[in-house]
């Protein structure tokens, strides 16, 4: 089976899009298909996708007409592809491009975006077309507003003119209702002879000439001008939202400055190569990751972050793809191309993200193909069953017409995806990418946090914190360990380095597993390890009561002394594990360090818990027991050794700076190393969760409050347009609002 990723166009509603996925996975050959209303993404697994979307634009068109399924693009915007003095099929020359950044058809600044229209992910915006596109869509809301004023003027004239020509202002409202109605009705006449019973442009078309016929033309009338305008704005509330949240984690470049020795060329970012040097100017984002090469200066790292203070950088320093240069100008080298970079990697979490439907969304999409039919067949039985009982026609149809109006259920299918879809881009602007709205639900349910030790609440940067004995004491270990690629082995060369130590070169030298390193030095030998390689060499061993890793040293047989290697705490484990309590969710460190390391680690940041000396099976089974007492558990690793127990705990967390297996694995990522970013994830799963609750609960309420208010004679069809589309754009600002949050 081949999986493929497709931009789907014009739809314009989730409850479509939910009726289309179904349509979609009900085709012999598809395996699986997902639409992403939020990201207009079609997710296609089959033997031959590109074969089936023919066939499948059909079965689109059949819910939703407009419906276009395109290849996306190979990767970044082609609007950037020019090069200085060319033009990019926009209009206009780019005579400014090189000290601009700008190819004339917007205000991209320093290759950031080109204003030519919507660079959303497909990324093959080849700006013509795309040009083209926009003229279209401005045209269409143009036309769109004149027939909402049109419309408008015609409806107030008709209520005017019914009090004194009743005739004229049939006629003025019948023009008005052709106006404002006519694609609506067209639209739904086109859908009931696909079989589109429940279309919510057919149930509309049938409260609104229902109206008509029981005499209330002006409420039709303005009841399908109340209509469009909510239809109008909640549309543009979810191309807004749509936008906010891509520009929020699309940081990729168009364009980067490629140093040629003495000249500069702008070049397209995906054909910058590993190797390559690029000018990165003040004000310019890191276009790819590398490594500095010439140049001081500080960035902001709060786009990929979400840390406020700015970092400083200079020769030999790291930087990743999306911070943003505040000061001096720096020359990079490329270390990775950008289909690798940090901003590629965000990108593309989210995305992956956003098509992971979480259980509430699945079950929002069941509910609603019950929730229509249920409605309609409300709407009849009130129609019908009290006018037979009190012969009031006219007041129960018209009752009746309110709940068709209402019927649709496009705010409970669209706010659900929409506010997870804001969670996971609130959180990729603090680089923690979750891996789709499954991890973001099971996260609110845990209750206790089980971490690792080393690389996650230490920095896993082994450093000598003690020397006990003599003064020559580090500089004969350092001449022993300096051939070794051992971490511990490493940090005690990089102490005498920083003294300044002169080293000596062993006469022979040889590793013991698991032990140390024996050597010989002048004549004499000496041991470097643990206390079980001193005892064997029979050499007595005094207790050490410092807590951490020691190496112990022995010359000619006589013990010398020790060094203590300790790994450091990162500076956000204590306030961390802080907030985590505050949360009401307690903290557990399973390491396979000894215990005294580990007890002395867990007290300096305030874990009370700790199981040290652990295997990583036995590290699962601990955990099982963990979660069978406490409920639902997160694990937090970065090794290697912890992708069993990332893929085995209810949600598992890796740092960014960890193996990749242990990334894989997990199902939300810190792209920081940041311990803080744990209490931060669950502090944004939690606002997803409530947000995602609030609109459901909101939009039934609603809902059913106006249809207990008609049934006791107190509702209009006005007030049910608002329970349809007023509530459907409140509920999308609703679930935006996590994109604000200042905590």
């Amino acid at each position: 089976m081949t999986k493929k990723v497709y931009t789907i166009e014009n739809l314009d509603c989730a409850n479509c899009a939910a009726k289309i996925e179904s349509k979609f996975n009900d085709h012999p050959q598809v395996e699986e298909a997902v639409i992403t209303f939020a990201t207009k993404q079609l997710r296609l697994t089959a033997e031959a996708p590109d074969d089936l979307i023919p066939e499948l634009t059909q079965i689109a068109r059949s819910i939703e007409p407009e419906v276009e399924i395109r290849e996306r693009g190979d990767g970044v915007p082609t609007q950037s592809r020019h090069h200085h003095g060319e033009s990019c099929g926009c209009g206009e020359s780019c005579e400014n491009s090189r000290q601009e950044g700008a190819c004339g058809c917007g205000a991209h600044s320093h290759g950031e975006g080109c204003g030519c229209g919507e660079h959303h992910h497909d990324h093959s915006c080849s700006c013509e077309a795309h040009h083209h596109d926009d003229q279209e869509a401005h045209g269409q809301d143009n036309r769109e507003g004149l027939e909402l004023l049109l419309g408008g003027g015609l409806f107030l004239l008709g209520l005017l003119l019914r009090q004194s020509l009743g005739w004229a202002a049939l006629l003025v409202s019948l023009a008005a209702y052709v106006v404002l109605g006519r694609e609506v009705v067209v639209t739904a006449l086109k859908n009931l002879v696909r079989g589109h019973v429940f279309d919510e442009n057919f149930l509309m078309s049938l409260a609104t000439i229902g109206a008509f016929c029981i005499g209330e033309y002006p409420e039709a009338v303005g009841v399908m001008l109340f209509y469009r305008v909510g239809e109008f704005f909640e549309h543009k509330a979810v191309e807004r939202s749509r936008s906010q949240i891509m520009e929020a984690v699309d940081l990729r470049p168009e364009v980067v400055h490629l140093v040629e020795g003495e000249t500069v060329r702008e070049i397209p970012a995906r054909e910058a190569q590993v190797g390559d040097l690029l000018l990165v100017r003040p004000g310019d984002r890191i276009p790819l990751d590398g490594q500095v090469v010439t140049g001081t200066s500080r960035l902001d790292t709060a786009p990929i972050t979400g840390e406020p203070v700015p970092v400083g950088v200079g020769p030999g320093s790291s930087v990743i793809s999306g911070c943003v240069n505040t000061q001096g100008q720096l020359t990079m080298r490329v270390e990775k191309p950008l289909s690798e970079s940090m901003v590629t990697r965000i990108l593309d979490s989210v995305e992956n993200a956003a098509a992971s439907k979480p259980k509430m969304d699945r079950f929002i999409t069941r509910f609603a193909r019950i929730y229509t039919p249920v409605v309609v067949f409300g709407a009849l039985a009130t129609a019908v069953i009290p006018s037979l009982v009190t012969g009031n026609w006219s007041y129960w149809v018209y009752t009746a017409l309110t709940f068709l109006v209402m019927s649709c259920p496009c705010a409970l299918v669209l706010s659900v995806p929409l506010a997870f879809f804001a969670g996971i881009g609130a959180g990729s602007r603090k680089g923690i990418l979750f891996k789709g709205g499954q991890s973001m639900e099971a996260m609110v349910k845990v209750k206790t946090v089980i971490v690792d030790k080393t690389g996650t609440i230490t920095k896993g940067n082994f450093r000598v914190q003690q020397v006990v004995g003599d003064g020559e004491l580090l500089r004969l270990c350092a001449s022993c360990e300096q051939q070794s690629n051992h971490p511990i082995a490493v940090s005690i060369a990089a102490a005498a380095n920083e003294q300044g130590l002169e080293l000596l070169t062993p006469d022979a030298l040889e590793e013991v597993p698991g032990m140390g390193i024996r050597a010989v030095l002048d004549g004499e030998e000496i041991l470097c390890g643990n206390a079980k390689m001193l005892k064997e060499a029979g050499i007595p061993v005094p207790r050490i009561p410092r807590a951490g890793t020691h190496v112990l040293v022995a010359v000619a047989g006589q013990y010398r002394g020790y060094l203590v290697i300790d790994d450091t705490l990162k500076p956000g484990a204590e306030p961390a594990v802080r907030r985590l309590r505050e949360n009401d969710v307690e903290t557990v460190m399973l390491t396979g360090d000894t215990e005294e390391s580990a007890r002395a680690v867990a007290g300096a940041v305030g874990i009370r818990q700790v199981y040290s000396g652990l295997l990583p099976q036995q590290k699962l089974e601990r955990l099982q027991r963990i979660r069978t007492e406490r409920g639902a558990v997160m694990f937090v690793g970065d090794g290697i050794n912890d992708a069993p127990v990332l893929a085995g705990a209810d949600v598992g967390a890796a740092m960014g700076s960890g193996a990749d297996a242990a990334i894989e694995a997990a199902d939300v990522v810190f792209m920081t190393s940041d311990v803080e970013a744990i209490p931060q994830a669950m502090e944004i799963a939690r606002s997803t969760g409530k947000i995602a609750w609030q609109n459901v609960v909101f939009a039934l309420a609603v809902k059913l409050g106006v249809m207990i208010l008609g049934l006791n004679g107190f509702a209009s069809m006005w007030l049910a347009v608002f329970a349809d589309s007023g509530v459907a754009m409140l509920c999308v600002l609703n679930s935006i609002r996590l994109l604000y949050k200042k905590k």
